[in-house]
């Protein structure tokens, strides 16, 4: 059995056990019975979310025309994911309004996974790519809108509908093909990278855990690309 069965196999039981859990909680079932169930013993400790190579998050954002609201919007966008390490879910749910000032730098609220909520100082450079956006866009003037709407079909506009996360993962894969970038990155790899960058800057496992969001430091070490780059050093010695 490889490791991506057993793996999926793993979490297919895991959802098992919970719903059979929540029958006997109700009283539908006297036990559990997947409890007992035992599954093939399986770890991870890197995860398989490619990371950006040095240099080409700048020069996929250095990418973009920014001579459209759409193209500002993008540009904004995917500032976001690399600046914060935050899921493409919570990022197309922001409004204008969970960006706002406290002190002298803002702050950006995300609503994540089952209900919470977070808050992150905002790096400067992506406070410049924000507040470009909103000027042009006229959208630092409506709070209630969202921060990074659909556009108007192929007008360079936008609208004030609802951009879906599997359209901003389209935009994605169309901004890496106009730059030449490889198509196996997604959305998540600017998880992986901004971890990896936070860490190599002397950044702490702890803090970058809170950046990301993750109930487990475990889970934020999947992210952590450092080994993979020293084995590439290392491998690199073999000189013919």
């Amino acid at each position: 059995m490889t490791n991506d069965v057993t793996c999926t196999v793993k979490q297919h039981m895991a959802a098992i056990r919970m719903m059979f859990s929540w029958f006997t909680e109700k009283g539908v079932l006297a036990m559990n019975p997947a409890r007992e169930v035992k599954t093939e013993r399986f770890s991870r400790t890197e995860g398989k979310t490619p990371a950006f190579v040095d240099g080409e998050v700048q020069t996929l954002l250095n990418s973009i025309d920014i001579f459209t609201h759409v193209g500002l919007r993008d540009r904004a966008l995917l500032g976001t994911l690399a600046y914060t390490f935050a899921r493409i879910g919570a990022v197309v749910r922001l409004k204008v309004e969970d960006y706002y000032p406290s002190g002298k730098r803002f702050l950006l609220r995300f609503k994540e996974k089952g209900g919470k909520e977070k808050e992150l100082p905002v790096h400067h450079k992506l406070e410049e790519l924000l507040d470009e956006y909103l000027k042009a866009t006229g959208l630092g003037a409506e709070p209630d809108s969202l921060l990074f709407p659909a556009a108007v079909r192929k007008t360079g506009k936008l609208s004030r509908r609802p951009l879906a996360r599997t359209d901003a993962a389209d935009m994605l894969m169309r901004r890496l093909k106009q730059v030449g970038l490889p198509a196996h990155y997604s959305a998540h790899s600017f998880r992986a990278t901004g971890i990896t960058n936070f860490l190599e800057n002397d950044g702490t496992l702890e803090a970058a855990q809170r950046i990301a969001g993750h109930a487990d430091s475990r889970t934020t070490k999947l992210y952590d690309r450092r080994g993979q780059k020293v084995l590439l050093e290392d491998m690199e010695r073999i000189r013919y």
